[in-house]
Formats: structure tokens, C-alpha cells, sequence
């Protein structure tokens, strides 16, 4: 069996601070910005890697959410304990000075970590983790 991942989803309560950080911070390029009923749904992904995307979504558009569910949702992200995603670069201490010199939120400064990666962390806008971790 052949399966890819095609698209990762992240929560995103400001559509334009998300689209500063995933496009001017990390680089991606923007593939889709769609807007409907006053929301924003942005698909963004690395440039040369068309089949791999990260869709930016409103969570307040989830079908069946209750007002308590909503609540919930925006204290998470609030607290940054909603989302996160793991990306990997080959330089991750490069990338690291290159992302903290736009004034990214910085979690975790390029460790080694004890389960054999070296990584460091930041923060999106909306307060998910963005993990970035050293590829071979």
C-alpha cells in the first residue's frame, strides 16, 4: 500500500497574522486563500512540494461544535495546547536564526534532544507548536 500525507490541518483565529507567518516567516508558498460566510481557509506548503500542503482553518467553522466545544477551542489555542505540527529541514540551526529573525515566538532554542533528534520550537500566531526538527 502507497499512502501519502496530502494535507495537515491548523487552527488559525487571524487569517492574515497566520498567512504573515507561514508565507513571510517559514517561507511557504500560498496555494489556496478562500474565503467564505467572513472566514478564511488557507492552504499553504513548501515550494517544490506541490503534493504537501497545510490547510489554515477556522475551527469555528467545525460542523456539530457546541458554544461550550468553541469556548474550549479558543481557550486551547489561547494557551498554544491545540495544534501543532512537525516540519524538518536539513540546517535546522540555520533555519532557527533565520525564523527567530522575524520575530518569531521562540519555544525551544535548537536542542538535542535524549530521543536522538535535534529540534527547536515555535509559536504560530494562533499558538500552535511548530516543532522543527534536523533531517538526514
Amino acid at each position: 500500500m502507497n499512502i501519502t500525507i496530502q494535507a495537515s490541518f491548523l487552527p488559525q483565529n487571524d487569517p492574515d497574522a497566520a498567512l504573515a507567518f507561514y508565507r513571510d516567516t517559514l517561507g511557504f508558498e500560498v496555494r489556496k486563500d478562500v474565503g467564505y460566510n467572513g472566514m478564511r481557509w488557507i492552504t499553504v506548503g513548501p515550494a517544490g512540494q506541490p503534493d504537501t500542503s497545510i490547510v489554515l482553518y477556522p475551527p469555528a467553522a467545525t460542523p456539530g461544535l457546541t458554544d461550550d466545544e468553541r469556548r474550549s477551542i479558543d481557550e486551547m489555542m489561547a494557551k498554544g495546547t491545540f495544534g501543532s505540527i512537525v516540519l524538518a529541514t536539513k540546517d535546522v540551526d540555520g533555519e532557527f536564526d533565520r525564523i527567530q529573525a522575524r520575530d518569531a515566538e521562540v519555544v525551544q532554542e535548537p536542542t538535542d534532544q535524549p530521543y536522538g533528534v535535534r529540534d527547536c520550537a515555535f509559536r504560530d500566531p494562533a499558538g500552535n507548536m511548530v516543532r522543527l526538527q534536523q533531517a538526514d
